[in-house]
């Protein structure tokens, strides 16, 4: 079946800030082979693409003067490997929270600590979403994609991704060019839960938990977020904001001097990580609000959408949270999701 290519549609449903901005063209994607009919008409257009998932990682600033598709490729199925080890595949446009409680109840078991991140499958590589002690890199096998520049289906292997703090090729280097199409996972029959981050191990022990089954890991990470994030229905915002800053060894132990209370993790060799949410919460910025734009009363990191706020002004709270961090601490906040145009 052949795409469908609408004009001036609203992108308001599409993006989990609930920015009311329009795409000049627009496809819904069902199948890897409608992807012929995106290349031929962007090619004829001579106009760029942007492909979305569920819209969770962006900040839409203005009208875009281009065709966006929404990648809405579904499917799941499980292979089994050796040693109990279980090849799981899913279609680049699945919803990506369904996709793991339909693999807890197929016993296969690893991403219960990336419950309840919004999002959809296909695009979890292209940020490396993270959460709780797990990365998408840490179970990822590889991907397949579609390269809108040789009209060919490609496939990367987990270490060609590039994978980097939220960060990956797909979004760093060759943004618009590729459209996740199927990711396929490492996962076990054998459950062996990450419990070593502490807001897990905290909750664990204050319910006096010494065993935990993997749907009651999944529901306790869903818990966890609820009460720190805000459900985009009810208050537009796009999750962390901002990234932990990685800074060098030597910058953070003078910080940790300056300040004593600051958060500081180790990370790789040489560097440390800082809490971004502490750094913003120290200057005051939690439940504040500039017009329809706020930060999150309950977590620091999170900007959200009141109803009124547009995604420039999202964009200019964020600068003036990143010039207070900087002035205050020497520190630059990155922004974590991707902003258009």
């Amino acid at each position: 079946m052949s795409l469908l290519f609408q004009e001036n549609v609203s992108l308001k449903p599409y993006n989990s800030f609930g920015f009311d901005v329009s795409a000049r063209y627009f496809a819904l994607l069902d199948s890897a082979e409608q992807l012929g009919d995106v290349r031929d008409f962007v090619q004829q257009h001579n106009m760029p693409v942007l492909f979305i998932g569920g819209g969770s990682n962006l900040v839409l600033t203005a009208d875009l003067d281009q065709l966006v598709v929404v990648n809405r490729i579904q499917g799941m199925q499980i292979t089994p490997g050796q040693d109990g080890e279980l090849l799981v595949t899913a279609g680049g446009g699945q919803d990506w929270h369904g996709f793991v409680r339909w693999c807890l109840e197929q016993g296969a078991y690893g991403l219960e600590n990336l419950s309840l991140i919004p999002g959809t499958v296909g695009a979890a590589p292209v940020q490396n979403i993270g959460a709780y002690g797990v990365e998408i890199k840490d179970r990822m096998v590889g991907l397949e994609a579609f390269d809108l520049e040789t009209g060919q289906q490609v496939y990367f292997a987990t270490a060609e991704c590039q994978f980097d703090y939220r960060d990956s090729i797909f979004k760093s280097r060759f943004p618009g060019r590729y459209l996740i199409t199927s990711v396929t996972f490492a996962l076990s029959s054998e459950f062996n839960p990450v419990l070593h981050y502490g807001g897990i191990a905290q909750q664990l022990e204050a319910r006096n938990m010494t065993e935990i089954e993997p749907i009651q890991l999944s529901d306790l990470i869903c818990e966890v977020r609820n009460s720190k994030l805000p459900q985009p229905e009810l208050l537009g915002n796009a999750g962390s904001f901002f990234k932990n800053p990685v800074i060098p060894e030597q910058q953070a132990e003078q910080l940790q001097k300056d300040f004593p209370q600051m958060v500081v993790f180790a990370d790789k060799p040489g560097y440390c990580k800082l809490a971004a949410g502490w750094l913003i919460d120290q200057l005051g910025w939690k439940g504040r609000r500039e017009g329809g734009a706020g930060v999150y009363e309950k977590q620091a990191l999170v900007l959200v959408n009141h109803g009124s706020a547009t995604g420039a002004e999202i964009v200019e709270l964020a600068g003036a949270i990143q010039a207070d961090v900087y002035k205050q601490f020497g520190v630059m906040l990155e922004i974590e999701p991707r902003c258009y145009p």
